[in-house]
């Protein structure tokens, strides 16, 4: 069976997607893509990100005052990748981990769909490419600078994707977006260089010897939590203390 799936944190980046799947994904195609009504969020002590509903995150921004957002907020940037196989999705549950849930959701492309075997890791140039093409073509999927964003009622009809979303309670995360530009701009040492990916490797595959199981929780009673990290806030009524392992996602 074939998927198509839609990213928006570490899989952004074509060299940690072959790292998880196994393979050089010689039969997959990738481009820009938006994910409309979600919205990105920091997790707590951690450094990747979760994408939510709106419809679920409002209670998130009503905690702290926030009122409705724009519609261009309501939006999550990352990419589409089309012709995952078994193997691939399964490997893509254990690297995601019970952190997250996959999903069906419908996601709009912002460009034409590229071979994978055209966006190589930085420093991989082949024998006889023009000098900055592995950054040219990288530059396609992750691009230093985000492009604006085109009018939403201009963008391209939805496709059908699988995509990651966060099952953990909303207090383990930080009610501010985390918006692409910033995303991309602050995870840039991680796909910039051999020896930078070399030690995220290392995460990806110890990720795996994790067996998914990468969320704790323990609820706590109410008098306990307290109003700091954890507390409910009056948001989802119960106050639950999270635990997230120290890993990648």
């Amino acid at each position: 069976m074939s998927y198509s799936a839609f990213f928006y944190g570490t899989l952004l980046h074509p060299a940690i997607l072959r790292r998880v799947i196994g393979h050089e994904g010689a039969q997959l195609e990738i481009c820009p893509a938006i994910l409309l009504e979600h919205t990105r969020h920091k997790i707590r002590n951690a450094d990747y990100p979760a994408v939510i509903p709106y419809t679920r995150s409002s209670a998130l921004f009503q905690s702290t005052g926030q009122n409705d957002l724009a519609a261009e907020d309501r939006t999550v940037r990352g990419t589409f990748v089309q012709g995952l196989n078994d193997r691939d999705i399964s490997l893509l549950d254990l690297f995601e981990g019970d952190e997250y849930t996959r999903e069906s959701v419908s996601v709009h492309p912002l460009g034409p769909l590229a071979p994978l075997s055209t966006t190589p890791s930085p420093g991989s140039r082949s024998a006889g490419s023009p000098p900055g093409a592995e950054t040219a073509a990288d530059a396609y999927v992750v691009p230093p600078t985000a492009p604006a964003l085109p009018p939403l009622d201009t963008i391209p009809p939805a496709l059908p994707a699988q995509t990651y979303i966060y099952a953990g309670p909303l207090t383990g995360l930080s009610p501010e977006l985390w918006s692409y530009e910033d995303f991309v701009s602050e995870n840039a040492w991680k796909w910039v260089g051999r020896g930078d990916r070399d030690g995220y490797y290392a995460e990806v595959d110890r990720r795996r010897e994790m067996e998914g199981k990468t969320l704790q929780t323990a609820v706590v009673s109410a008098s306990d939590s307290g109003s700091g990290p954890g507390s409910s806030s009056g948001v989802e009524g119960t106050a639950v203390a999270t635990s997230v392992a120290e890993v990648v996602a």
